[in-house]
């Protein structure tokens, strides 16, 4: 369960972890957000160090140094937004107090737990870099990654996605929490050792209901041998799940890849960069990804994730047409060459379709996609914004849904819950919309097309003052945003741009 706390001008929300200033996400840790709920959940009661500690590092040892720095930060933030500094008393020697304005709680908010499916469903959680070398991570990462995409090839199983896995990394987790978390029958975690041109990974399988182990191997192999790793290690995992894999489904994990392990390290070490969808870092990953490409000119995943930071570029750096062009390039050769390979072909068709206006074409690659990998979370997610801005409002909502079921955690919510605000918008379902609205806020408060949706819902409910501090917020974000212009730049269904168009502009955003 989450609640909702308001106090002064602030809404703290447990569940999404975010400290609100009326429509404004404020710049505060996990950890100090888990300390302000305590805190403000026990309003005027002293709250002990090792309370405080064991709620922001549970389990772990720490010096009463890193709680007196999290303070800090909360009570900077404090002062910043409210001249409430003073908020948090210090009790000396026993710890700390919340003294500030009157607490109201607005409710528990159930946090949706998802129902087992019908057929075998996996996670496979971050495997732990043994290698002595944190810059091994990125690794240790990919190794994980390429199981993933082997067995999400594979019909009859639902395997949930990296982006949501990857949140349980560092984290010690219980595989039973995991499994209610995630809403899967198995677990696989395991480790990785890089060094002197060998790797040594380790796997276990685990039955997330009852914590048994149902398979565990050791595998050791040059490093030259990490793809045929990879599909050992994948279909090992489903081995022991169903024994009778058919020829067919050890052929779909046994996929093409790249020629180059020189090519593929590069795409690795990338990955972060195109991930986050931010103009300098997507700039970052372009020159690795470039240089993956020149060492293999006909690399699909290079292809399609340079097209994804171009189309980043083309959105969020200028609306320049050779940003434009460069993400439709990039794209149309993820597609020539990408015809086995899920992400490639879902990357390109949301260029295609987003940048390149083609909304055939890219259903055509993303459509492709999922009968390739019919667990890709992220073809459900970027396809239901495509739908959502051609105006498809229902299979928009259905698409971001499924894909969510896929990845419950997915950075690119944001996305999925964007498709949902715009498809209530268009269809007059206001309180939906600013729903969907304030959860993209919540999965990405740095991205100013949140806060039009959210603009623009709150306009449509009449709650102008705080549509127009919304608005805000995107000029600051985006300060040359325009929506007559983003709306063309997406292609946006007219009767969408008429909607979303009349909201903008009553909240004082300009054309």
């Amino acid at each position: 369960m989450a609640t909702r706390f308001a106090f002064g001008p602030f809404r703290l929300d447990t569940g999404a972890r975010i400290l609100f200033r009326g429509v404004e996400p404020l710049p505060l840790g996990q950890r100090a957000v888990a300390l302000l709920a305590l805190l403000v959940e026990q309003a005027g009661a002293p709250v002990s160090k090792d309370a405080l500690i064991e709620t922001a590092w549970p389990g772990q040892a720490i010096e009463d140094s890193n709680l007196t720095v999290q303070i800090a930060a909360l009570r900077k933030v404090l002062e910043e937004a409210a001249d409430g500094a003073q908020w948090i008393e210090t009790l000396p020697r026993r710890g700390y107090r919340y003294v500030g304005p009157a607490v109201e709680a607005a409710g528990p908010v159930a946090q949706p737990v998802p129902a087992l499916p019908a057929k075998p469903s996996i996670a496979v959680l971050p495997f732990t870099n043994l290698s002595g070398d944190p810059e091994q991570d990125y690794f240790a990462d990919g190794v994980v990654d390429d199981i993933i995409t082997g067995l999400a090839r594979i019909n009859w199983l639902l395997v949930i996605a990296r982006n949501s896995t990857f949140i349980y990394k560092g984290r010690a987790v219980d595989v039973k929490q995991v499994g209610r978390e995630l809403g899967v029958q198995y677990v696989l975690e395991g480790s990785v050792r890089r060094a002197n041109g060998s790797v040594r990974v380790t796997g276990q399988m685990i039955d997330a209901a009852t914590g048994a182990h149902l398979w565990a191997e050791r595998f050791d192999r040059s490093s030259d041998d990490i793809f045929a790793l990879q599909d050992e290690i994948a279909l090992s995992a489903v081995g022991a799940i169903a024994p009778s894999l058919r020829r067919a489904e050890i052929d779909r994990v046994k996929r093409k890849r790249p020629d180059s392990l020189d090519a593929y390290d590069l795409v690795l070490r990338a990955q972060r960069d195109v991930d986050s969808g931010m103009p300098d870092q997507v700039t970052r990953a372009l020159v690795l990804l470039e240089r993956a490409i020149d060492l293999e000119p006909d690399y699909a995943l290079a292809h399609g994730n340079a097209a994804m930071c171009h189309h980043c570029l083309f959105l969020r750096a200028g609306l320049t047409e050779a940003s434009r062009a460069a993400s439709i390039r990039h794209a149309r050769a993820a597609i020539l060459h990408g015809q086995d390979d899920a992400a490639a072909l879902t990357l390109a068709g949301f260029s295609i379709g987003m940048d390149g206006h083609d909304r055939k074409a890219a259903f055509t690659a993303l459509e492709a996609a999922l009968a390739i990998s019919p667990s890709s979370a992220l073809t459900y997610i970027l396809g239901s914004v495509l739908l959502g801005w051609g105006g498809e409002a229902e299979r928009a909502i259905e698409w971001s849904e499924r894909g969510m079921r896929l990845s419950p955690f997915d950075p690119w919510a944001f996305a999925a819950f964007d498709a949902q605000a715009m498809s209530h918008l268009l269809r007059g379902r206001y309180e939906e919309a600013a729903a969907a609205a304030y959860r993209s806020v919540q999965a990405n408060p740095a991205h100013s097309i949140t806060y039009v949706q959210l603009t623009a819902a709150l306009a449509k409910l009449g709650r102008l003052d705080e549509a127009r501090s919304a608005a805000a917020r995107v000029r600051e974000l985006h300060p040359t945003f325009r929506y007559s212009r983003q709306f063309a730049a997406v292609n946006c269904a007219p009767e969408l741009a008429h909607c979303l168009g009349e909201a903008l502009a009553m909240a004082g955003l300009a054309e």
